[in-house]
This record gives structure tokens, sequence and C-alpha cells, in this order.
């Protein structure tokens, strides 16, 4: 099998696909439409700094049908996507365990631990990524509202996400996510891009927003015990900014499955169930100490320095500091 990076002379190729392709990053797809992967593709080797990363499998034995992949990185992520593979009817035949090898090499060498990939249950793909190395760590469904919510929402004070609130949206997403999935998909280090909804001074809900040409994602994260949750979400979906006539994509993962009802009540559409998979690039080990602790009497304690405090440009030793005033 020969892969190479994709070149300008595979562009008639791509196009081509775009209609016969594998779509594995919802979010993207779905708010930036297919044009994003032939874009994508033309970045690759164009702008390499877009972080938009393409791929041509030819196979020895049937070198006509080569087999397209691409992959997302954003800088300083723990995790690249798998966006697109293509086309669909040939991965039964192509070698996908060594094209998902390669793509797992490239992704490394660019930092991510992992890579995700979305796929319909239901569908062939989700067999042959799974004997490709990928597991299931969530399931999701996404939602689509066209036009305005149904139904009579209270008030809501739904403000854009701040720097101040990144401790109380941290503690949330602490609380509602799973460990498995926090370890795969940890919250943005940088600034959070979306809508925070407080009660009484309580953080209740945090909605991360992604804006496109072609819809607006939409992935919440709400306590438990929030309440009604048609009552205060129905400002949100109908006040959101720069909105349009575009549809609004709501995600919801099988841990905050009780939301689906709600959703459903302000007259969204579900789309097909998905498994959300992962593939490990890394393999976390516990740090071994640089240095060995001392045991004392058969305990084994952790190392101290003494206190001390500081009176001017000088330094107090603990019974002299207590002898000052």
């Amino acid at each position: 099998m020969n892969i190479r990076p994709f070149g300008w002379r595979d562009l008639t190729l791509l196009r081509n696909y775009l209609d016969y392709g594998l779509f594995l990053d919802s979010a993207q797809v779905l708010t930036q439409g297919k044009s994003l992967v032939s874009m994508g593709a033309l970045l690759s080797f164009l702008a390499p700094s877009a972080r938009m990363y393409t791929y041509r499998s030819d196979r020895s034995s049937k070198p006509d049908i080569p087999l397209i992949g691409q992959i997302s990185y954003a800088t300083g992520a723990s995790f690249a996507r798998l966006t697109f593979l293509a086309p669909e009817a040939a991965l039964e035949q192509a070698d996908v365990s060594a094209f998902s090898d390669f793509i797992a090499s490239e992704a490394g060498k660019l930092g991510a631990f992992h890579i995700l990939a979305d796929v319909n249950e239901c569908s062939q793909a989700f067999e042959m990524l799974h004997r490709a190395g990928f597991a299931i760590y969530a399931r999701q469904r996404i939602w689509c509202l066209e036009g305005e919510a149904l139904g009579k929402g209270d008030p809501a004070d739904w403000i854009p996400s701040r720097s101040k609130d990144t401790i109380a949206v941290r503690s949330l997403y602490c609380n509602v996510v799973p460990g498995l999935v926090q370890q795969v998909e940890p919250l943005p280090k940088k600034e959070l891009k979306g809508s925070v909804y407080y009660k009484d001074g309580e953080l209740l809900a945090y909605v991360e927003l992604k804006y496109g040409r072609n819809g607006i994602w939409l992935q919440p994260f709400i306590h438990p015990d929030a309440g009604e949750i048609e009552r205060f979400v129905l400002p949100l979906l109908n006040g959101l900014p720069g909105r349009g006539k575009r549809p609004v994509y709501i995600c919801v993962r099988s841990y905050q499955s009780w939301l689906e009802s709600a959703i459903e009540a302000i007259g969204a559409q579900p789309g097909a169930a998905q498994a959300v998979l992962v593939r490990h690039l890394t393999v976390a080990r516990q740090v071994s100490p640089v240095y060995a602790v001392p045991a004392i009497n058969g305990k084994r304690v952790e190392p101290t320095a003494p206190i001390v405090q500081i009176d001017g440009s000088h330094y107090l030793e603990p019974a002299e500091a207590e002898r000052r005033p």
C-alpha cells in the first residue's frame, strides 16, 4: 500500500468522492458543509497552518480505486479528528487498518494523544473502524431544530461565557461528564466559547456554541437539578445572535439522555444514533519518583521544608518568628 500526502492533482478525484464519502466529524460537516473537506484538502498543502491534513492511499491490487482520508487538529488540543474517508463503498475492500495506522502516526507527530470519529452504529464503517483500533467512549444523538422552538419558556439570563466563569464551568463539567470522556475530551484550556445560565448565583447550564454558514452546533452541559429544561432553554434557542434562518443542531450525549424528551417537546427532530469513537495514541503510566524518600519507623513520609517568614529582606526562623510581634 502506497500512502502519501494529498496533492493538487488529486482535487478532481476528491470532488468526485464528496457525494460518496463517509463524514466522521458531525459538528464540522453540519455547520460548514461538505465543501469544508475539499477546502481542507486544498489547504493541507497550500496552508499547513490551517491544521487540516489529507492523505491518499493506493492499493497495489486495485490502484484504480484509491482511498482518501482527512484529519483536523487544532494547535494545542489533546486530540485530532478523523473528518473524512472516501469512497465509502470501497472501504470494505481497502486496507483501512494500515491507513488508520499511518494517520495515527501522523497525528501523533502533530502532538495529538487521541483520534476521534463520529459514526452511525448501524453502518458498516463502525465495524471497520473498530477493527482498525477505534473503540467507543460515548454515544450521542443529534437533534435538528428548524425555525423557532415551540412552547412557552420563562425569561432566562443566558449570557456569553467569560473568563470568570471558567471555574464554575469546569466544576459543572466534572459533575456531569463521566471520567472516561473527560480524559479524551477535556474542556478547552483557553477561552470558553458558549453561553452560561445562572440561577441564584449557581451555574446550572453551560452550552458550547459553534457557528457555521450551514448551521449552529450546540453541546449542552446541564445540571440534573436544573428543573424543567425546556422552559429556560427556549430563550436560548430563540434568541441565538446572528442565527438567521440557519438550523440549530443539538448534540445530546448518552450521559445526558434525559434531555431528549424536553428537546423533542420544543419541536426538534432526532437524527440517527451515533457512536463516538477514539483511538488512543499514547499509554498512560504512573510517574515514578525521581528520588527515594527515606522510611522512618517503617513509614514513608512526604518531603517537607521548614516554614519561614520574611521580615523586610531578612528570613526569620520559626522560633524567632514566634517571638516577634
